[in-house]
């Protein structure tokens, strides 16, 4: 591959981020890590990423504003763009709508969804003008089949798979691939409360995911040399939505 490659790795300093960024940098791609607050957990990713021999440059920033987004990303990448663009920043707010607060609401929108806009806004155009790039989005399987207790949750991965899909049909002619993966019950922080002795029941293999379940298709979406699959959306769940 050639050594130039470059990811952009929107959150990825823990979970599921940080096992992209590990496994794409594995395939030979220097990263451009982003993080919000997450400094130390941002630093060690940089000196595994190292330790893969490549490069990673962090760029602190939240991608809830649009102001930010444009300092952190729009002169880096005027000058070249990213070969790839894995949109996972994501927070939870989980509350039944009737106790919901507008705080819970605005929050997750803002950060799952704006943030996509955001992002996606600034990078594409470098994007078009090289006429060439992979951007693979990170949604939930709470976007596909709605979950109790998160329907601001369930609502912004909604958003972003019809985002992606939208966006899908935009590009593809400018040799931009734009698909969608939808991971299940995966073992990270955000889901350190889930009580797994009510959920294995629901998961045909009987598992939970692993970030690198997750890492595993992301890096086959912007990696592979024979790609013919755009505006998908890949549910990586074990068999919990079929």
């Amino acid at each position: 591959m050639n050594v130039n490659k470059t990811a952009l790795v929107i959150g990825g300093s823990r979970g599921i981020g940080r096992a992209i960024a590990l496994r794409l940098a594995g395939s030979g791609f220097d990263i451009w890590l982003t993080y919000r607050s997450s400094h130390e957990a941002a630093e060690n990713v940089k000196g595994e990423i190292a330790d893969r021999g490549r490069s990673c440059e962090l760029i602190p920033f939240d991608v809830s504003s649009y102001e930010e987004t444009e300092t952190a990303l729009a002169a880096r990448t005027k000058e070249s763009a990213p070969d790839v663009l894995v949109y996972n920043a994501g927070i939870a707010r989980d509350n039944l709508m009737v106790w919901m607060t507008k705080e819970e609401w605005d929050s997750v929108l803002s950060t799952n969804l704006d943030g996509f806009f955001n992002v996606t806004r600034t990078v594409l155009f470098s994007m078009l003008k090289a006429k060439k790039g992979r951007i693979v989005v990170v949604s939930s399987v709470s976007g596909q089949t709605g979950q109790a207790g998160q329907v601001n949750y369930s609502a912004s991965k909604a958003g972003l798979i019809g985002a992606a899909k939208s966006l899908a049909r935009e590009v593809g002619k400018k040799n931009i691939f734009v698909n969608v993966v939808a991971p299940g019950f995966i073992k990270t922080d955000m889901t350190g409360d889930i009580p797994e002795d009510q959920i294995l029941p629901l998961i045909p293999v009987n598992r939970l995911g692993r970030s690198e379940d997750i890492a595993s298709v992301v890096d086959f979406l912007c990696s592979e040399e024979h790609m013919y699959i755009h505006g998908q959306v890949i549910g990586i769940n074990g068999g919990l939505a079929m």
